[in-house]
């Protein structure tokens, strides 16, 4: 029916159906609304959204119809409650916008999936009290369990929780001064495995760009860089060594201070993917070439000229070690905390293996 300005008149039945119970904006419809809707008891809606039998055919049959038609959705949460799980972990991160912690956090939430749990994320910001804050927060809302890369080195905070039942896995990165199951990559071997290349290539002056000193994986690093140099009897110069933040304009900084020497260094070994980049930007600058080893893979490093040479390490492999362990743990079939190491590769593509310039 239209009115005399051409709109459309909608019939009161019409109106009525949105008011029925389960449509109600901000409501979701409960079993107490299918139940009406099926003429049945509470019961029998709860024996067939779980499964149970005693149910007939044609009542099944009405109740599913009052279902479909309610859009109605167990709760879940208050189901797993009661049992005494949520059915959920927590993966705390240092960066969700780094590249590198994307695969490992879909490892993570595969795993999870595969064992009926949601994953809750979120980062640290490399902030060490902002890592303690959202851990806490997870356990608030009664997780089942953690995957934690640390940004502190202090996680004694985490005891009462780990009393209580909270299973966690620390990945990337040790915890610190308690003790708990860890899984890492070589990264003393890794960066040794770089440096030794580089050396293998001729050469003598190589420069290590690396994160803040107190990150483990930056420490390791370092100590992989200094034992190539010794193995080769190569003393290490302190102006030949950076670690700091991974801000492009101190990386670019200690890259061309580096570069600018009177005695330059004829090769840089960077210590994760952030740094990488920077240095990439700064050699692509110079007017001859300097071999580049970088830790991490990034995205395009076989496009470029020459492709970059790189210790890979496997993410996706840390994340579903990581994960894999923590519901061991929540299944009861580990006992002492483990420590785990992942190997590296070196994948080489041509900045690694350019020879000293001078």
């Amino acid at each position: 029916m239209d009115d005399r300005t051409g709109h459309r008149i909608v019939p009161d039945t019409t109106r009525r159906a949105a008011h029925l119970p389960g449509n109600r904006y901000g409501n979701r419809p409960t079993m107490k609304d299918v139940a009406a809707r099926a003429g049945v008891g509470l019961k029998t809606v709860s024996r067939v959204v779980n499964g149970e039998p005693g149910v007939t055919p044609e009542t099944e049959r009405r109740v599913q119809e009052a279902i479909d038609a309610l859009g109605f959705r167990r709760n879940d949460s208050a189901r797993v409650l009661r049992k005494g799980r949520t059915a959920s972990i927590g993966l705390v991160l240092e960066d969700l916008a780094d590249p590198f912690y994307g695969p490992l956090s879909r490892a993570v939430e595969e795993v999870a999936r595969a064992h009926g749990a949601l994953l809750i994320n979120g980062s640290s910001a490399e902030d060490p009290d902002r890592e303690q804050e959202l851990v806490l927060a997870l356990c608030a809302r009664r997780v089942d369990g953690l995957v934690v890369i640390p940004a502190g080195d202090d996680h004694r905070y985490l005891e009462p929780e780990l009393k209580a039942g909270v299973a966690t896995v620390f990945v990337d990165r040790p915890a610190g001064r308690i003790d708990a199951d860890v899984v890492v990559s070589d990264n003393f071997g890794g960066a040794r495995d770089g440096v030794a290349h580089l050396i293998a290539h001729g050469h003598r002056r190589i420069g290590f760009i690396g994160d803040m000193p107190r990150i483990h994986t930056a420490a390791e690093r370092l100590r992989g860089y200094r034992a190539a140099m010794e193995d080769a009897g190569i003393p290490a110069k302190d102006s030949w060594m950076s670690l700091g933040v991974t801000d492009p304009v101190r990386v670019r900084r200690a890259a061309e201070e580096m570069l600018a020497d009177p005695n330059p260094v004829t090769a840089i070994f960077t210590g994760n993917n952030r740094v990488t980049v920077t240095v990439i930007r700064v050699l692509a600058e110079q007017t001859r070439g300097v071999a580049l080893v970088g830790f991490d893979d990034i995205e395009l490093a076989d496009l470029l000229q020459p492709g970059v040479t790189v210790v890979a390490q496997d993410a996706a492999a840390l994340g579903r070690t990581a994960a894999e362990r923590l519901f061991r743990q929540l299944d009861g079939t580990l006992l002492a905390p483990d420590r785990i190491e992942l190997p590296t590769r070196l994948v080489t593509r041509g900045s690694g293996e350019l020879p000293p310039s001078q």
